[in-house]
């Protein structure tokens, strides 16, 4: 094998499984991929070939050429014999018989160390060997191998065998590699063999990776169903909700419903929001676009986030989340859990949409119980039902929302929110001060995520006899820059902002809105992109102005 990177060859050592793939690869193809911790935004879906770690034994192994078009993903993992699958459907059934008289797991971590102490009561390491059976079926294998006996297993075979076994049953089954890829955006699959993912920098891509049949699927989809405590079954056959790591899911069973076999979209989430920085270095948005967005947050405006599905509507929301006040107290009513909001006082409520007709709980009611509460931001994680109306009337009390809305202009927000069966009167539209709208977009073969406009809301004029808007800042796709339309001509900041701030010179309100700008920008610069630590500085600016800052502007 040629000369590779050092911290390569040590993870080749440390997993036999990876160094056998990369022979058969390099045997098949000539070429030994890059090994690469991080990926950058450069690499090309039709010229790459990286290995990246995921966590030790799990690697991602992205090749494309100009030949074969797209990118493919393959899941390298510890794969076992049929003959370690005996040991494991063996071992398994041993510690599930030993776990009955061990006291119920509190935690991840307890269940964990469970596991191990009942693998290694079960198993014999380094005795290797076959199991005492003939060949034969598993039945035949649970008969001959009494509990009391220890099953023979080879150091590399208990390795291999408990990385199966914590996948399984504490991580995501053969969805493992993906669920710790950072890259992943959202994971499709439809039937036993279809699963795909969308990358964030090399979109759709099609992966090896396969639930082995119809019945390995059916009890992965009653497990993971289970997990977020909404089961799935034939007389329940969808079922919505969100992973412990904050994953959102949506399943649907039986191929009575679902033709080509069960199957299911997850949308993953970051433990860590994309900070503002970020989303600026993508290109998503502007220094003076984020500083407008921090203005309107500073001083109580409401704002939607509005766009197509996967245009990065919740994305940008939790980037910008960090602008409100630290000290504020945000309330958060969703279906499923997604935003993050980073303030101390923040109260998250969630539906309820399983078990009996009384008991459950919905985003109309979560809005009204937020209400009571007299919060200082209340963020509803979609608006799409008359859960709109009551966040209308909360605007109207003086009461600031942030939300997502599904809607790909402004033109189209306000037809859908003034129709059935949101029917927020059109006259009330005016309470909403603020829409961005982003989009996912298409260019010079790149799928970008863009905010395309920000759009003021002015209200309803019974002389045009429709509601006046009035754009802030408008994308140029020709360029993929942004432009600033609405300086020296923001009715927000002029007509709403300025009063609140008590300037009798209106155009003041720039001067505050241009030197958020070059705070952000000042981070940019010195590569402060991290949320929490952009968090951190905006705090710092909240609480003692510009001394609060590590730099000068």
């Amino acid at each position: 094998m040629a000369e590779i990177d050092p911290e390569f060859k040590k993870s080749l050592q440390r997993n036999p499984h990876l160094a056998e793939y990369i022979k058969n690869f390099q045997k098949k193809t000539g070429t030994i991929p890059e090994f690469r911790v991080n990926l950058t935004k450069d690499i090309s879906a039709e010229n790459v070939n990286i290995i990246l770690p995921v966590g030790d034994p799990v690697f991602i192994h992205l090749y494309g050429t100009p030949q074969m078009g797209q990118a493919r993903y393959y899941a390298i993992e510890p794969t076992l014999t049929s003959s370690e699958r005996k040991k494991y459907d063996a071992v398994m059934n041993a510690i599930l018989e030993k776990s009955a008289k061990k006291p119920v797991p509190e935690s991840e971590s307890e269940l964990k160390d469970l596991i191990i102490e009942l693998l290694n009561e079960s198993v014999d390491v380094g005795s290797g060997g076959e199991l005492p059976e003939e060949k034969g079926k598993l039945g035949m294998v649970q008969k001959l191998i009494p509990s009391s006996e220890q099953i023979p297993l080879t150091q590399n075979e208990y390795n291999k065998l408990l990385y199966h076994i914590e996948r399984n049953v504490i991580g995501s089954g053969p969805l493992e590699p993906v669920i710790r890829d950072p890259y992943l955006e959202d994971i499709h699959s439809v039937g036993v063999n279809g699963v795909y993912i969308v990358h964030k920098i090399l979109d759709m891509i099609k992966t090896n990776i396969h639930f082995g049949d119809d019945s390995r699927l059916d009890d992965w989809f009653r497990s993971m169903s289970e997990r977020i405590g909404r089961p799935v079954n034939d007389a329940s056959p969808i079922s919505d909700g969100a992973l412990p790591d904050g994953s959102r899911i949506n399943m649907i069973y039986s191929t009575d419903i679902s033709l080509q076999g069960s199957s299911f979209t997850m949308r993953k989430f970051s433990d860590t929001p994309i900070s503002i920085i970020q989303l600026m270095n993508f290109g998503s948005i502007n220094t003076e676009m984020a500083a407008y967005i921090w203005m309107c947050f500073e001083n109580g405006m409401s704002v939607f986030f509005s766009g197509e599905t996967a245009s990065g509507k919740t994305t940008m929301l939790n980037a910008c989340l960090a602008f409100i006040n630290p000290w504020s107290k945000v309330y958060s009513a969703e279906d499923t859990s997604e935003v993050q909001p980073p303030q101390d006082v923040w109260q998250q409520l969630l539906t309820r949409e399983e078990g009996p007709e009384e008991s459950r709980v919905e985003l109309y009611t979560l809005l009204k119980a937020a209400l009571r509460s007299r919060p200082n931001y209340i963020i509803v994680g979609e608006i799409r039902g008359v859960e709109g109306s009551v966040a209308f009337q909360a605007m109207q009390t003086g009461h600031p929302v942030v939300s997502t809305f599904h809607a790909a202009s402004v033109k189209k927000l306000i037809q859908r929110l003034t129709g059935h069966p949101i029917n927020v009167p059109i006259t009330f539209i005016d309470n909403l001060q603020v829409t961005m709208i982003l989009q996912a977009v298409y260019r010079k073969g790149e799928v970008l995520r863009r905010c395309i406009s920000i759009e003021e809301i002015e209200g309803y004029s019974e002389e045009s006899n429709g509601v006046v808007t009035r754009g802030v800042f408008e994308w140029d796709p020709e360029y993929d820059i942004h432009h600033f339309r609405g300086l020296n001509n923001s009715f927000v900041l002029e007509s709403k902002i300025a009063s609140i701030l008590g300037y009798e010179d209106k155009r003041r309100v720039y001067d505050d809105l241009f030197l958020r700008a070059r705070i952000l920008e000042e981070m940019q610069n010195r590569g402060i992109e991290g949320y929490y630590e952009v968090y951190d500085i905006i705090k710092k600016f909240y609480k003692y102005g510009l001394e609060g800052l590590p730099f000068s502007v």
